[in-house]
């Protein structure tokens, strides 16, 4: 990303963050477990300017009960859906890891890469409810240490098996009949507590070589394995003071851990709700918290206002050190998604080229001449 630039994503959960969302007439619930929903707002997010979409999954129903949206599609199939109609905004589901084998996590989020053309990324989730341990049935649930411990080992799985074909594997030499130089094929060798893979993977490697990583530092655990693993580093913050400090700690941790900081990107959550006066805005969120039965439980900074407003604190943010790049979290999608300003479009490529990312070689590629091939 050029100086001052700052990188946008929006969540796009449901009809909105806010559990009541879907009783707003403009909510489109009625649409919400259809291509045609998730594809229009996609469309609407590019149109907008903005550089990703973000969406969230779990595998367990909402807290709620009912009377808020429950129920949701699978997030890596939502992007892969909408990845051939899209040409430039950046597509990062959650997929969790808990009870997911990384092999699988790493295939699916490749083949995205090679669908959207390099403009694949992955947000790391963990399950820690008894609910989705028992959707699955093959172990209990994890504490908090031991859930990003597990997903720690599962992203270097990930990571290593995307570089497990090298570049140019993929020769299609027909006078040999050779499709493949087995020698830019490589065992990944992994083994850890959780797991032991041996790979390699069965997808190419994928335009973008590793897509990119994301993971929120929520917690300490977590800020643990965002410092060693992630490309993006999603934070809340009540104001942006703390999210500036947030982040200048976040870079001198990735310093302490042997990474450049300038090759991480710290992106802010911003909940927002807009309409045509700050009046209303705050008048519709209180109807939204009334329909729920109490106010949502949000310790993070909140936008309630105007279009304008909104940019407003945008180009604060964007002409300061609070952040490399803000995620807007919409209470109510459909709706802010129809307020928001359309921002001039950038350059067309991949997603690390958006974010100004290098593509980082294989790691396995140097040991091609030194028998650690197939």
């Amino acid at each position: 990303m050029s100086e001052g630039t700052l990188f946008l994503g929006i969540e796009t959960a449901g009809t909105g963050t806010h559990p009541a969302s879907w009783r707003r007439a403009d909510s489109r619930a009625e649409d919400l477990f259809t291509a045609g929903y998730w594809t229009e707002v996609v469309a609407r997010a590019e149109q907008l300017g903005a550089d990703a979409i973000f969406l969230p999954d779990a595998f367990g129903l909402q807290d709620g009960g009912t009377a808020v949206t429950r129920g949701r599609l699978d997030a890596v199939a939502i992007a892969a859906r909408v990845a051939p109609l899209t040409r430039r905004i950046g597509l990062i589901p959650q997929a969790p890891l808990t009870h997911t084998e990384p092999f699988h996590v790493s295939k699916a989020i490749a083949a995205l890469d090679f669908a959207s053309l390099g403009r694949a990324g992955w947000e790391v989730g963990v399950s820690a409810t008894a609910q989705e341990a028992k959707a699955f049935g093959r172990k209990a649930v994890q504490d908090r240490t031991d859930l990003w411990h597990e997903a720690d080992e599962a992203i270097e799985v990930v990571t290593r098996l995307w570089d497990s074909w090298e570049d140019g594997a993929e020769i299609r030499d027909v006078p040999t009949g050779r499709f493949i130089d087995r020698d830019r094929l490589h065992y990944i060798d992994f083994a850890g507590d959780h797991f032991s893979v041996k790979g390699p993977s069965i997808t190419p490697r994928s335009p973008q070589g590793q897509p990119i990583v994301t993971v929120r530092a929520d917690d300490a655990v977590a800020v643990d394995v965002a410092v060693r693993r992630a490309d993006l580093v999603r934070i809340s913050a009540p104001d942006l003071a703390t999210a500036a400090a947030h982040r200048v700690s976040l870079r001198a941790a990735l310093a302490a851990a042997g990474r450049d900081p300038d090759t991480v990107r710290v992106l802010l959550d911003l909940t927002v709700h807009l309409a045509d006066s700050a009046e209303r805005a705050r008048a519709e969120v209180r109807e939204l918290d009334q329909w729920l039965g109490q106010p949502i439980d949000d310790p993070g900074l909140t936008q309630v206002g105007t279009a304008g407003e909104l940019d407003d604190l945008l180009d604060e943010i964007g002409g300061s050190a609070v952040a490399d790049g803000v995620v807007l979290r919409p209470l109510a999608l459909p709706a802010t998604l129809a307020a928001l300003t359309s921002r001039p479009e950038r350059a067309t490529g991949t997603l690390r080229e958006q974010l100004g990312l290098p593509r980082p070689a294989s790691r396995y590629a140097a040991a091609t001449t030194q028998g650690a091939a197939l």
